[in-house]
């Protein structure tokens, strides 16, 4: 064979691989409203930046007839790209090709971008499509599995790693994106669940539809699976990119700063007047954010689930933050079981990342209750308290009204090491609301007053007391567990000057394998 026939050889081969599963199962791809494998990548990375590995690998099964059906790549596309300039390592998962069924060769080509992406410290983007492990390959196929896993989990808090669920992802490898950082589903076409509805209904005698068993809403709102929730793939995609723009691509460097035109001395006159004159009136938080941040843009994660805590990404002066705070127009922003596991679970994303805390404290204390308490709010409950107390990138706490009991703790307090604690002068820091502090603290004085109207004018004077002992942030002061209480309008000045006090800290924990956070 000549070097030409040898070169043509190679072009037919590499359009050959290109073609995935074929013509049909393309065709059949697209009209389903999905993109190939291929297609996915080209929108994710910047133009012409992939380079792709292992084109060539096939299987290696010969079990069922299946050393007749070779398919070049195997039914991943694996290789590195960059988006916005920076290098990212990218699997994309290929349904044409047998369902996008995991085989031991599939594994392996997965297994060696995670492992050059953890040689040059780069993040690792996974594309999921796929019927599950491949029957024909038994045993080897779950070990294809528990060799992935065992990546994601060494590669856990050292680069970032994201999940694109943009079909089915059932069985095992729901285990994978569940160890990442971050998991994006789509409205159309996405699932995910340990066990299918047949199962199910065989096991259970529950019907339940696909849906309805592992959708998008399901994860998005229900279980909290899914940190996001796109109208369709490719908005999924761009949420990758805005998501990267905000991490840093392992965890010895800083996330990138960009340019801001923002100045970090604007005055938010808004904030003056955003809380309202009564503390049990709510007001949206997301407000509070907006104003606050750079350009007024606030990136949001998990947004449908535990709605009475947000969390998400923001900058100021260009520098990426990532931002917590308690949400008074759900729930009047009380801290539940799901509230904990979502806001302890970002804080830990950010310090793994050196992301500094912004935390945005109005919380009237945990919610009560049987159902709470059997659901385990203490452990879930503490979840959160590990990881503010755990965590040594800078902290910046804002109270901006209640901070009441446990919850004040919880909330990056003081002496959960948080760096910076500003007040504003609407600020409640106490045990509990004044009503249920009279309540305790007066009860018996007031069984022993029989006239209602006088009962009603004692109470109302010990609480008007209570309330003017801490319905204040200067109580707090006093005792030097807020630094400074500032004026709304000027906060935004205030955070910015604080993280450039902060942008050296250093901060370590004790030498230990690891902690045991309360799981």
């Amino acid at each position: 064979m000549s070097g030409l026939e040898k070169i043509k050889e190679l072009i037919d081969k590499r359009e050959q691989a290109k073609l995935g599963g074929g013509p049909k199962r393309i065709d059949s791809q697209h009209a389903k409203g999905k993109m190939t494998a291929r297609e996915r990548i080209d929108m994710l990375l910047d133009e012409g930046s992939f380079e792709e590995y292992d084109m060539f690998v096939t299987h290696r099964c010969t079990h069922f007839g299946m050393e007749s059906q070779q398919v070049l790549s195997d039914g991943v596309i694996t290789g590195h790209g960059t988006i916005d300039g920076r290098i990212v390592f990218v699997f994309s998962q290929d349904f044409t090709v047998f369902g996008g069924a995991l085989s031991e060769t599939f594994a392996q080509k997965i297994c060696k971008v995670m492992d050059q992406a953890m040689k040059v410290g780069a993040p690792v983007i996974g594309i999921n499509d796929s019927g599950g492990a491949r029957i024909q390959e038994g045993v080897n196929s779950l070990a294809g599995y528990a060799e992935i896993f065992e990546r994601n989990i060494l590669a856990s808090g050292v680069v970032p790693q994201i999940s694109a669920i943009f079909g089915p992802c059932a069985g095992g490898a729901v285990y994978s994106p569940a160890l990442t950082d971050a998991i994006i589903m789509s409205e159309t076409n996405s699932y995910m669940f340990v066990t299918g509805p047949k199962v199910t209904k065989t096991v259970t005698g529950e019907d339940i539809s696909v849906e309805n068993l592992g959708g998008p809403l399901v994860h998005g709102r229900k279980s909290g699976v899914a940190h996001f929730i796109a109208r369709d793939e490719e908005e999924g995609l761009m949420l990758i990119r805005k998501l990267l723009s905000y991490l840093p691509s392992n965890n010895l460097e800083e996330a990138p700063v960009v340019e801001n035109l923002d100045p970090s001395d604007r005055i938010c006159d808004y904030l003056n007047d955003v809380i309202p004159e009564s503390s049990n009136q709510p007001y949206d938080v997301k407000d509070v954010i907006h104003e606050l941040v750079d350009n007024h843009e606030f990136f949001e994660m998990h947004r449908n689930y535990a709605q009475n805590i947000v969390v998400g990404f923001g900058r100021f002066n260009g520098a990426s933050v990532g931002i917590v705070a308690n949400q008074p127009s759900h729930m009047a922003g009380v801290l539940d079981i799901d509230a904990s596991k979502k806001a302890g679970r970002f804080v830990r994303f950010c310090d793994c990342f050196n992301v500094p805390i912004l935390t945005l404290v109005d919380v009237p204390g945990f919610l009560p209750g049987s159902a709470q308490e059997f659901g385990g709010i203490i452990t879930n409950g503490a979840k959160l308290l590990y990881a503010y107390g755990e965590a040594t990138v800078p902290k910046v706490t804002v109270t901006l009204r209640k901070s009441y009991g446990g919850a004040h703790d919880v909330m990056s307090c003081k002496q959960l090491r948080g760096d910076i604690n500003y007040a504003w002068p609407s600020a409640e820091i106490a045990v509990m609301g004044a009503r249920g502090a009279i309540e305790i603290l007066e009860g018996k004085a007031l069984m022993e007053i029989k006239d209602p109207d006088e009962r009603k004018r004692y109470f109302d004077l010990k609480e008007k007391e209570y309330r003017e002992k801490f319905a204040n942030p200067y109580e707090a002061a006093r005792f030097g567990y807020i630094d400074d209480v500032i004026e709304p309008r000027n906060t935004r000045f205030r955070i910015v000057r604080a993280f450039q006090t902060l942008s050296t800290k250093k901060d370590s924990n004790p030498p230990k394998k690891h902690g045991n956070i309360p799981l």
